[in-house]
C-alpha cells in the first residue's frame, strides 16, 4: 500500500555487470518464519526489518520484533472466533485490525500496547454491510470498504487512528453493478500510496465487469473506471498496490480456479485513470500485491510468486509455495503469509 525501496545493498548488486558485459540482477527466494500456529493468515503488516505483525482466523493476531526468529500471539479475546483478514501497524506497539464477516462480525480493534491489550473501535450494527480490507494515509488517517449497502459500496473513515469511526456519505459513490462486490482475500482490496496523502483506490469484481474506484479527497468523492480483468461471480480482482499517485499494479482471478487466470493482472500508470493487461501474464490466480522499489512489484498466491521488475506489465514466476498477501516495508523489506500460519521474509540472492 505503501511507497517501497530496497536496499542499498540490493540496489548495488543489480546494476553489477558481469563478465560478458550484462548486467546481473537478484533473485527473489522466501525464507520460511516458524510461526507455531496453523491459521490462515491473510493480514500482513511489516513495519521495519524487525517489526511485523499478522492476523488470520480464529481471531489470530501475531507479533515479531526480532525479524521473525520469534513470533509471539497477541490477539485480543472475542467473544466468537474472528476473521482478522486485515492489520494496519504503525509500529511495535500500535496496530489496527479488522475482521470480516456479516452484521456484528465485521469489526475493528486497536492496540497501542503491542497487543497486551485491544480496545473493540467499530462493530457494524447493520447486517446488509460486510466489511473487506482497511487502509491508511497516515497513522490517523483512514477507511474501511464494505460490500455495496442499498446499491453503493460504504466506507466508514477514521481520523485518530482508528479510536473511532464514522460512516461516509455514498453522494459521490458511483452505483454498484448488479452483484458487484470487493474480495476480503489479502487485506488489499483498498489501497493507498504515500506520496498521494488524499489518494485512494479499491478495486471489484462479481458483476459484469472488474472495476477500480478511486478518490482524491480521501473517499467523500470517487470515480471509477473499467478494467480489462475478467469478472464474474467469484472472478475480478483481489488485490491493488500503488507505488505512488500514479503507478498501480491489479492482480486477481477466480480462487475457484486457482491454476488458470488469463488477463488476471494489469497496470496503470495514470492514477488508475485507464488500466492495460500485462503482456506476461502470471496466469494462475493471485490474492495479494506490493511494490518493492521502484518499477519492481511481487504477487502471491495459493499456487506460486511472481516478480515484476517493469511495473507490472510483465511478471516472471520465483516460487510454487502457498500464500495469501504479501507486503513490503519503506526500506525494502517484503514479507509473505498464508495458510498452516505460514509467514516467510524475502532475500535476494
Amino acid at each position: 500500500m505503501r511507497m517501497r525501496t530496497l536496499t542499498s545493498l540490493v540496489l548495488a548488486a543489480a546494476v553489477v555487470a558481469t563478465s560478458s558485459g550484462a548486467a546481473w540482477r537478484p533473485s527473489p527466494t522466501w525464507q520460511l518464519s516458524d510461526t507455531g500456529v496453523t491459521a490462515r493468515l491473510r493480514g500482513l503488516s511489516p513495519v521495519d526489518g524487525r517489526v511485523t505483525w499478522a492476523s488470520g482466523s480464529a481471531s489470530t493476531v501475531l507479533r515479531t520484533v526480532d525479524g521473525g526468529r520469534e513470533w509471539e500471539q497477541v490477539g485480543p479475546t472475542t467473544d466468537v472466533p474472528l476473521q482478522f483478514r486485515d492489520i494496519e501497524a504503525f509500529d511495535a506497539y500500535r496496530a489496527v485490525i479488522l475482521s470480516i464477516g456479516p452484521g456484528g462480525e465485521s469489526r475493528v480493534y486497536r492496540t497501542d500496547d503491542g497487543g497486551r491489550s485491544w480496545a473493540e473501535t467499530f462493530r457494524n450494527d447493520d447486517d446488509r454491510a460486510f466489511y473487506d480490507c482497511l487502509a491508511f494515509f497516515d497513522d490517523r488517517h483512514g477507511l474501511a470498504l464494505s460490500d455495496p449497502v442499498d446499491g453503493r459500496f460504504r466506507l466508514i473513515s477514521t481520523a485518530d487512528g482508528g479510536r473511532s469511526w464514522s460512516v461516509l456519505p455514498t453522494d459521490g459513490m458511483p452505483a454498484a453493478l448488479p452483484g458487484e462486490f470487493a474480495f476480503a482475500a489479502s487485506g488489499t482490496c483498498l489501497a493507498t500510496a504515500d506520496q498521494g496523502a488524499n489518494s485512494a483506490w479499491f478495486a471489484t469484481g462479481g458483476g459484469s465487469t472488474a472495476r477500480v474506484f478511486r478518490t482524491n479527497d480521501r473517499g467523500h468523492t470517487w470515480q471509477v473506471t473499467d478494467t480489462p480483468v475478467p469478472s464474474g461471480p467469484s472472478a475480478g480482482i483481489y488485490s491493488l498496490a500503488f507505488r505512488d499517485p500514479g503507478h498501480g499494479v491489479a492482480l486477481g482471478g477466480d480462487f475457484t480456479t486457482p491454476t488458470s487466470a488469463p488477463d488476471g493482472a494489469a497496470w496503470t500508470a495514470d492514477g488508475g485513470r485507464t488500466w492495460s493487461v500485462a503482456a506476461e501474464q502470471p496466469g494462475e490466480y493471485r490474492s495479494g500485491a506490493a511494490w518493492a522499489d521502484g518499477m519492481t512489484a511481487l504477487a502471491v498466491g495459493p499456487t506460486g510468486s511472481d516478480i515484476s521488475r517493469d511495473g507490472g506489465r510483465t511478471w516472471q514466476r520465483f516460487d510454487t509455495g502457498s500464500f495469501d498477501a504479501v507486503e513490503c516495508t519503506p526500506t525494502g523489506g517484503c514479507w509473505a503469509s498464508g495458510e498452516q500460519g505460514r509467514v516467510a521474509r524475502l532475500a535476494w540472492r
